[in-house]
């Protein structure tokens, strides 16, 4: 039996659920970043146990299936985007239709119905995210993260920015060195 987990974004948070399941007397086969199995059917009382304990801890034992999906989507762009050195070059719908094996239409559709945003503006929001990341870490320049970021230009890219973060590139690495500098001086 597979359960879903929601926030379960790190070992921690693993290592907590399996000795939940273990106070439970439940056996699992794979306790992964987003679902767990479990060799038993889980009880109802069981269910509200596990529920009730995840919830004091940050995380969310997901019942409804249009969540879950939708949990699915968030997980595997997350993946793509902070987790993947070299993006794929296929398109994102493409990509995520094919990881989750559902027709992108109704994946887009769901998403926009139960988060109230699109893929596409979640997408973009954390590929800023991790734009900032890239120019707060000095790891790359900002062609370079264009590039790998797979903008078609730095202008598209910058104005991107802009217009999630009300800043340009340069200014937002500007902002940090100042605040380095600001440090530095105490």
């Amino acid at each position: 039996m597979m359960l879903y987990i929601k926030y379960m974004v790190s070992l921690r948070c693993k290592m907590l659920v399996k000795q939940e399941l273990a106070k439970l007397g439940l056996h699992f086969v794979v306790v992964d970043l987003e679902a767990v199995e479990i060799l038993e059917d889980i009880s109802p009382e069981q269910r509200e146990q596990l529920k009730s304990v995840l919830l004091l801890s940050g995380l969310e034992l997901l019942d409804d299936k249009r969540s879950i999906l939708v949990d699915k989507i968030k997980n595997v762009i997350i993946e793509l985007i902070h987790h993947t050195d070299d993006l794929p070059k296929v398109n994102y719908s493409d990509y995520i239709s094919d990881k989750l094996q559902y027709d992108y239409t109704y994946l887009s559709n769901l998403f926009s119905e139960v988060k109230g945003t699109t893929i596409q503006q979640f997408i973009i929001k954390h590929k800023i995210e991790r734009v900032k990341e890239m120019l707060l870490y000095d790891e790359l320049n900002l062609t370079e993260i264009s590039y790998r970021l797979h903008y078609s230009s730095v202008a598209h890219l910058s104005a991107q920015f802009k217009k999630v973060t009300g800043l340009s590139p340069s200014f937002f690495k500007q902002l940090k060195q100042k605040r380095q500098h600001n440090l530095e001086n105490l």
